[in-house]
């Protein structure tokens, strides 16, 4: 069973996908707000940023209860609610685990308390009766699996607070367990994971998880498509002071000192390879990584972080490298990279 059932073109060519196994449709490209909006950007920039993206065809903004111990959310809601879309037409989710930095126990994790209480207080930063999807931000080992997915079929089923749930950062062997007591006990199984997923990070994307696209149609709504802007180039020669590396030294501080070593350096050097191919096809190193990971077709949405709209705008141009990417091109990034994971037999359909 592929992951995307279907795809069209509309609104300044935006492509559109199945979000995993169901009927919902989500942009090839959206917005997420970790790291900027409610953290580095606040105010009207948040809802010039929003604007733009919803101008691009863009009707996918993802957030979640920590960014930002909350003004994420904050942000993001009093910028939806002041932009008044049709509410039928954009598709919003949140996530639930870290909490808002609150220190009592049960402010964190997948509990039926926290899930359902966390969501409440989402909902009401957010300025919402309801997300469309709301994900389970990390596996709670310390949770009966059980008790997790009834929480989620809570809010679906009983409280109307989301239609749909997903993972984030759950192996596959989770997913599957998740999905198979739902079927067990007549519950809400959920839909799609949100993973890291770049030309250097390829192997848990294309392997671990080949088995549940196959078997389940899962999603993905994928994170760090620019591996924290390292495909943009822009590290080529050091790190700018303006930079997401430089401004949030805590939070990528293994990438800042990985690019002081021969490993960095070789990263680095396949970037400038793949700059050239890129400016073959008329696009930038950005736009051809956004590109290869969308082409991909078990992905459902390529999420974007953008502090500013001309970088949803710059973005958003990589939609048209996306056919540009031939088998003999995608053949030529892999001798690049020269990391391409050996899939499992009769799994890894996504290309």
């Amino acid at each position: 069973m592929s992951a995307v059932r279907s795809s069209y073109k509309e609104n300044n060519d935006m492509i559109f996908r199945h979000l995993g196994p169901a009927g919902i449709k989500v942009s090839l490209f959206s917005l997420g707000g970790w790291l900027t909006y409610g953290g580095t950007q606040k105010g009207d920039i948040v809802k010039e940023c929003l604007q733009v993206a919803w101008d691009h065809g863009i009707n996918f903004f993802d957030t979640a209860e920590c960014y930002a111990n909350g003004e994420s959310e904050l942000e993001m809601g009093r910028a939806l609610h002041e932009l008044d879309w049709p509410r039928d037409e954009y598709v919003l989710s949140t996530k639930i685990f870290f909490g808002t930095g609150r220190p009592e126990p049960n402010t964190i994790g997948l509990s039926k308390k926290h899930v359902v209480e966390g969501l409440k207080s989402s909902l009401d930063r957010l300025q919402t009766p309801y997300v469309d999807i709301v994900f389970a931000h990390q596996a709670d080992v310390g949770t009966p699996m059980k008790e997790i997915v009834e929480a989620f079929t809570q809010v679906i089923r009983n409280l109307n607070m989301a239609y749909y749930w997903g993972t984030s950062g759950w192996s596959a062997a989770q997913i599957t367990e998740a999905v198979e007591i739902a079927e067990r006990f007549g519950l809400i199984a959920p839909i799609t994971e949100q993973s890291q997923y770049n030309l250097f990070h390829r192997e848990k994307f294309e392997v671990e998880y080949a088995p549940i696209y196959h078997k389940y149609g899962y999603g993905q709504t994928v994170w760090s498509p620019l591996a924290s802007g390292l495909l943009t180039g822009k590290y080529n020669e050091g790190i700018p002071d303006n930079s997401r590396l430089k401004t949030n030294r805590d939070t990528f501080s293994s990438t800042v000192k990985e690019l002081q070593t021969e490993v960095g350096k070789a990263k680095i050097e396949k970037v400038k390879k793949l700059t050239k191919v890129a400016e073959r096809l008329g696009g930038t190193v950005a736009a051809l990584a956004l590109a290869w990971a969308a082409k991909n077709k078990n992905v459902s949405s390529v999420i974007l972080g953008a502090s500013s709209p001309d970088q949803i705008r710059e973005n958003c141009k990589a939609l048209k490298l996306v056919e540009l990417l031939t088998t003999e091109v995608m053949e030529e990034i892999d001798q690049i990279m020269d990391n391409k994971p050996v899939s499992p037999p009769d799994f890894g359909r996504g290309r």
